[in-house]
């Protein structure tokens, strides 16, 4: 399995980073928050978790090893895969889940688009006794202007996460008043995800 990668970037696009690794080009699915963070033409290293079906293999990056941990031990629940988990490091931070988890908050899980109450619920009852205490870490994930606009990146995060145009377009322009200068892609995603839920 690839653990992590480390190389330039060769391009970012709505949902995915290339990364160039001795010359290989590795093309790794990543959350609008951890692709803000990717410069093309610059260094990086993503934390990576590979899925392997019959018919792909999928390499999934992450800001950070405490991310990846949580992708992979979500996926160890019932009903849920590869996109519900990405959906759920999105929308959440990891010490969020732990904290979900621990004090059996469904409401904070079932803003994750594809999980229902019973699913947070087989989710709690699952990984209660495994999922850990909050560390304290997060990933600082660092504005800049993306290869796109922000509003580009935020629409196709919340498309990509299960809502529909029409609900993502009344999202960004709730969240529009918060972008600034320097748009942080991450947390107007995160706060867009929050006024879907109060809405």
């Amino acid at each position: 399995m690839i653990a992590f990668v480390r190389g330039r970037v060769v391009t970012v696009s709505l949902t995915s980073a290339v990364v160039d690794v001795g010359g290989l080009g590795y093309d790794v699915q990543c959350t609008p928050g951890t692709l803000a963070t990717l410069r093309t033409g610059a260094e990086t290293t993503l934390a990576t978790s590979m899925v392997v079906r019959e018919d792909s293999w999928t390499l999934f990056g992450f800001a950070d090893e405490d991310e990846k941990q949580v992708f992979e031990l979500v996926q160890t629940a019932s009903g849920v895969g590869p996109k519900v988990a990405q959906a759920m490091v999105a929308v959440l931070s990891p010490d969020d889940v732990r904290r979900a988890i621990r004090d059996e908050d469904v409401k904070a899980l079932t803003r994750v688009p594809g999980i229902g109450q019973k699913g947070a619920q087989r989710i709690i009852l699952e990984l209660k006794d495994r999922i850990g205490a909050p560390v304290g870490s997060a990933a600082v994930v660092r504005g800049a202007a993306p290869v796109v606009t922000w509003r580009d990146q935020v629409h196709e995060g919340l498309v990509g996460l299960g809502w529909s145009t029409r609900e993502a377009e009344q999202a960004i322009e709730a969240v529009a008043p918060e972008a600034g200068d320097v748009p942080d892609v991450g947390a107007l995603l995160r706060s867009a995800l929050r006024s879907m839920s109060r809405a």
